[in-house]
């Protein structure tokens, strides 16, 4: 139970990490090349994490057990990261 809301929190912490292009470059791997490509679409890094935070939603969504309530919370502050990030893009609109 507890490896499970680890590995979560980890995911949605990595997800915030990738918000820093210099940092998804080292963690991911991700080459030259890949992150030039990305560079044309407009806040890619946010769109990652938030590919990564569905992700995960989805995961918790489908797990098997309730681990106590812990995992209605996970995806409580899962949500809440979304939401901040959806609200992150509406800004940058401005």
């Amino acid at each position: 139970m507890h490896k499970l809301f680890t590995a979560v929190g980890i995911l949605a912490v990595s997800s915030l990490l990738a918000l820093a292009p210099a940092a998804q470059a080292q963690q991911g791997g991700m080459s030259q090349q890949g992150m030039q490509a990305q560079k044309g679409e407009r806040h890619p890094e946010i769109h990652r994490a938030l590919h990564a935070l569905e992700r995960a939603k989805n995961d918790l969504e489908h797990a098997e057990h309730d681990f106590g309530g812990h995992r209605a919370q996970a995806l409580q502050l899962v949500d809440q990261a979304i939401a901040q990030l959806h609200q992150a893009l509406e800004s940058a609109k401005k």
